[in-house]
């Protein structure tokens, strides 16, 4: 079994990893991001990691599986809903609403242990594919990215 700080570490590292790629690959555009940019900036950012890797055919389709559980889960976690209402109704009265914020962080963590198992999958046959190279590169850049730089940081 997986300890919880390893899923926790993965699935945040993952999902950073994506998101922030696609929101500094996109940071030109403005207004909400529609699900055919989002799938835009998928296939973008995909390529952009295949090619920072030098991917072979097979990797590059597990990099893909794993995008497409990272936007599974994505939309889990917004689950329909717009997280700025959502908040804005927690606080919209004299109090704050515990009892509605306690039920979006439920419905966030079921969310969560949902697709959780399916990005962590997906990560591991993605990374255990790579050839020692690659995933030094990979973790370089994921130190690189804890400091602000990175493959996504312009210039």
């Amino acid at each position: 079994m997986v300890k919880p700080w390893i899923k926790r570490t993965v699935f945040g590292a993952l999902g950073g990893l994506f998101v922030l790629g696609s929101l500094a690959a996109c940071s030109h555009h403005r207004g909400p991001m529609t699900e055919e940019r989002i799938t835009e900036m998928r296939g973008k950012v995909v390529e952009r990691v295949s090619g920072k890797l030098d991917l072979n055919e097979a990797q590059k389709a597990k990099l893909g599986l794993l995008a497409d559980e990272l936007m599974a889960q994505r939309k889990a976690l917004r689950g329909g809903t717009e997280p700025r209402a959502e908040l804005q109704a927690v606080i919209a009265g004299a109090q704050f609403d515990r009892a509605k914020a306690q039920a979006l962080l439920d419905g966030k963590t079921q969310a969560v242990q949902g697709g959780g198992p399916k990005v962590i999958a997906a990560m591991g046959d993605f990374y255990d594919s790579l050839n020692p190279d690659q995933q030094a590169k990979l973790r370089a850049f994921m130190a690189e990215h804890r400091h602000g730089g990175g493959w996504w940081g312009r210039g």
